[in-house]
């Protein structure tokens, strides 16, 4: 529940301040974001089948954005950060999918 209060308290702030994103780091704010939404879907799911940990959604979450801005910097200094950037997109839309579906499943029954 604190996970999507403090989401939820994060979209509002960034909707009121819209912050400006420094120039360097415009090409990790979208795959940072589809990180921490595949930290958020997997816990949600886990929370919905009763196996949440605190400490494995942050350590989740952390972890998710910091490999994900890796490999895109690392794509970037290699010259394919296009590519990398597209592969990391499809990994994790893949996992958030397939979290949506276990949780839709977990709600509907079906």
């Amino acid at each position: 529940m604190i996970a999507a209060l403090g989401l939820l308290v994060g979209i509002v702030l960034g909707i009121v301040l819209e912050p400006e994103v420094p120039l360097a780091l415009q090409p990790y704010l979208p795959i940072a974001v589809v990180a921490a939404l595949d930290a958020v879907f997997g816990g949600l799911r886990a929370y919905l089948d009763g196996i949440f940990d605190d400490k494995v959604f942050v350590v989740s979450f952390v972890s998710n954005v910091v490999i994900a801005a890796v490999i895109v910097y690392l794509g970037d200094r290699l010259g394919v950060g296009g590519q990398l950037s597209t592969g990391v997109i499809v990994v994790l839309g893949i996992r958030i999918f397939s979290n949506m579906a276990a949780i839709r499943r977990h709600v509907f029954h079906a």
